[in-house]
């Protein structure tokens, strides 16, 4: 019991002694507190520094580390991508080739402004040719598109059916395209002979040369201009 009592009276002791130090400091004089308030000044220091820099710099650092992660599959993936891009270079760039070709090979089915007089005349020669008989051949307006013109032609022929057909197949087989659209067959009026009537609408394009293609651009850029 008695040295219980000396072992309370001893810590009593110390706690009244290190609750002493904190007594009367002097807040602008901080270099002559006593070891116990320094170090618990330290101490409340460092867990401020912590507090504030957890807040301010790791927590938005970890948030940045989880939008990396979060963006990491997409990155994984597009890498994926290129490399096979990469891998088969070579063969896209001959794909390319093939397309830029074909490409090529299309617009010379389209004719120029110049051409387009000697396209219609060919289209009326294959009525001819097939021993047709032309009632309407109006050609309409041009309708520019973004690189190439359209112009509709409206025609109505008469003659027998097979004519009809040869006629139709003398079109597709023209060295520029042209096509045929709303073909509407029926007996010819006025006629006993058995013959067809074959009322369409052929549409034959053409491509926009330089001075179109950049009207059609500066159009193009006013509009979107104008949207905004």
């Amino acid at each position: 019991m008695a040295r219980a009592s000396t072992l309370n009276f001893e810590a009593s002791r110390l706690l009244d002694g290190a609750a002493s130090q904190f007594r009367n400091l002097n807040p602008n004089e901080p270099g002559q507190w006593p070891m116990l308030p320094k170090a618990a000044a330290w101490l409340g220091a460092a867990v401020l520094a912590v507090v504030v820099g957890w807040f301010g710099v790791i927590r938005s650092a970890a948030e940045e580390l989880d939008a990396a992660r979060t963006l990491e599959p997409t990155l994984q993936a597009d890498y994926v991508s290129r490399l096979r891009q990469a891998v088969n270079l070579n063969e896209l760039r001959k794909q390319k080739l093939q397309v830029q070709e074909y490409v090529t090979q299309l617009e010379k089915q389209l004719p120029g402004k110049a051409e387009m007089d000697a396209l219609l005349s060919d289209i009326n020669q294959a009525g001819l040719g097939r021993g047709l008989q032309f009632e309407l051949f109006r050609p309409g307006q041009v309708q520019v598109k973004e690189y190439y013109a359209e112009l509709p032609i409206s025609i109505k022929v008469n003659g027998r059916y097979h004519d009809l057909g040869s006629f139709a197949a003398d079109i597709a087989n023209l060295s520029r395209i042209v096509t045929l659209h709303n073909l509407i067959i029926t007996p010819a009026s006025r006629d006993s002979s058995g013959n067809l009537s074959l009322e369409a609408t052929a549409r034959t394009y053409r491509y926009l040369d330089a001075a179109e293609i950049a009207e059609q651009r500066a159009s193009a850029a006013q509009k979107k201009g104008a949207r905004k």
